[in-house]
């Protein structure tokens, strides 16, 4: 179990994300769309699994933004932004805050992907959502980069993500 915080106190996660060299958990989520969307979709890009635990809270919608603008409008760069928000308030954060280079992604139908990437937070008043990370897969499904943000009301390390790209 990864031990993090929230507001100064200590919560836990399932356990480790994945680390730098092992290869990236397929996935199965749901876009705004609500169409599946696989890792293995992605296959042939580099990938910015930017996870957190509400679309709807300040830090979560800075990060969904930043990553829009830093990393959305690089070649061959996938940013995707999944927490376990329905798709639909997922559709209108997008459209009201104009992203459009980052995909949004909702683990509501399917548990699979907290338990392979051990982002399930376990306790505290969030148990159940999912922790704030950051992982980074290139083109062949290994992971080059992993963050678990320590404190959920801390923006991850952007420049380490990118750094990879």
């Amino acid at each position: 179990m990864a031990e993090i915080t929230l507001g100064g106190n200590p919560i836990r996660t399932a356990g480790e994300i994945p680390q730098k060299g092992d290869p990236a958990p397929e996935f199965k989520l749901t876009n705004a769309d609500l169409e599946d969307r696989h890792l293995s979709d992605y296959r042939g890009k580099k990938v910015v699994l930017n996870i957190f635990p509400s679309i709807d809270t300040d830090v979560c919608a800075a990060s969904v933004r930043t990553f829009n603008e830093k990393a959305g409008q690089m070649d061959g760069v996938a940013v995707l932004n999944i927490s376990k928000d329905l798709p639909f308030a997922h559709k209108r954060f997008c459209g009201a805050e104009g992203i459009d280079k980052a995909e949004t992604l909702s683990e509501y139908k399917d548990q699979k992907f907290s338990q392979d990437y051990q982002v399930t937070i376990t306790e505290g008043p969030f148990t159940g959502l999912l922790s704030r990370a950051v992982v980074v897969i290139d083109e062949n499904g290994q992971v080059v980069h992993s963050e678990q943000v320590p404190e959920i009301g801390q923006e991850p390390n952007y420049d380490a993500a990118l750094a990879v790209l």
